[in-house]
């Protein structure tokens, strides 16, 4: 398991850009797949987005494609989530969250159970 530290998140306005950040201690982080999930109240924890450390193939839930944008800096450590055009609806706890297992990144990366190390979440609040 790794401690992952996110960082970022407020209150934003509608159509805002804000960027999250997760800081992983640990000195592989390289070979760490990490993902975004969010939460918003009253609902079950739901995916937002996950990249591969191997391929560096990135995946997007449906409703935030080409609005949201992850990425890594591996010499940092560090994993971002570049959100645009933000609507109300993405108001929630964004959490961090690492696979550090070494495998191939499973087919099921939006399932929480795939990943072994989370952060203590960041709220992003989007008022209209």
């Amino acid at each position: 398991q790794v401690q992952l530290v996110e960082s970022g998140g407020g209150l934003v306005q509608a159509g805002g850009s804000p960027r999250l950040s997760c800081a992983a201690s640990g000195r592989s982080f390289s070979k760490y797949h990490m993902a975004w999930f969010r939460q918003a109240p009253g609902k079950e924890r739901e995916f937002v987005t996950g990249i591969s450390w191997s391929t560096m193939t990135t995946y997007y839930a449906d409703s935030v494609k080409g609005r949201f944008t992850i990425s890594r800096d591996n010499a940092k450590s560090t994993v971002y989530l570049q959100m645009n055009s933000l609507k109300p609806e993405d108001t929630a706890v964004y959490y961090c969250a690492a696979d550090t297992s070494l495998r191939v990144y499973s087919s099921k990366y939006y399932n929480p159970n795939e990943y072994d190390s989370w952060g203590q979440g960041t709220q992003v609040t989007v008022s209209s």
